[in-house]
């Protein structure tokens, strides 16, 4: 397996957990009083079940599993997908961020951070299917 399919995998597995610890505190919030940022863990939430989770197992996956693309180049660019992993997990991260920023304190600042950080991860979905385009052909 390659290393890139092992941080993807892995971090998914996290992100996994830190979902379902989101989900656990928005439950608790119908049987116990918490502080009103915690309503900002709703999108989170989202965000680290199907970016956090479910995206990157499939890019994890797909890296390591769809057809070679060459003899030279078997999974496409490396530096590339790479590249699609920073950009992803640092989207996630600062989207988690703005989320709850947004919802103690709304203003500019959040909101740049929420367009930073959806630009971060388009980039990293269009890097991703970039690389992984000339995989994806007849035998």
């Amino acid at each position: 397996m390659p290393p890139l399919t092992r941080w993807y995998l892995k971090t998914a597995l996290v992100y996994l957990v830190l979902a379902l610890t989101a989900g656990v505190l928005l439950a608790l919030r119908a049987l116990v009083p918490l502080p009103t940022a915690t309503a900002g863990l709703t999108p989170v939430y989202f965000h680290l079940l199907m970016v956090g989770w479910v995206t990157q197992l499939i890019f994890g996956v797909v890296f390591w599993m769809f057809p070679k693309q060459s003899q030279t180049r078997p999974r496409g660019s490396e530096p590339l997908g790479w590249a699609s992993y920073g950009l992803l997990n640092l989207g996630l991260a600062l989207r988690a961020i703005g989320e709850l920023w947004m919802t103690a304190t709304p203003g500019s600042v959040p909101g740049t951070l929420l367009a930073v950080s959806a630009v971060l991860q388009w980039l990293a979905g269009l890097g991703f299917v970039l690389n992984t385009w000339g995989r994806v052909k007849e035998r």
